[in-house]
């Protein structure tokens, strides 16, 4: 199991990461450029087993580009926004 280290030292576990589909897909669907689609992405993501995980560490790490837990950027956004 991987092991992210954090700047104040501590380390999370990313095990959830070698079981995501994307891992198995190309990269670019996951970043596409501004404007692009993000069908393929989504689905892919509508199927994996670490979905939920996935999202929950793009929200914890404020991750701002990307498809993340099936949620583009602007989703994860307004889903941080209805939490507050």
């Amino acid at each position: 199991m991987r092991e992210l280290f954090l700047l104040d030292g501590s380390a999370e576990e990313l095990g959830w990461q070698e079981r995501a589909l994307c891992a198995q897909t190309d990269p670019e669907a996951f970043f596409p450029e501004k404007g692009g689609s993000t069908r393929e992405a989504k689905r892919v993501c509508l199927t994996c087993d670490v979905r939920a995980e996935c999202l929950e560490y793009a929200l914890g790490h404020d991750e701002r580009f990307g498809i993340w837990g099936g949620l583009s950027e602007r989703e994860r956004r307004k889903l941080k926004k209805r939490a507050v």
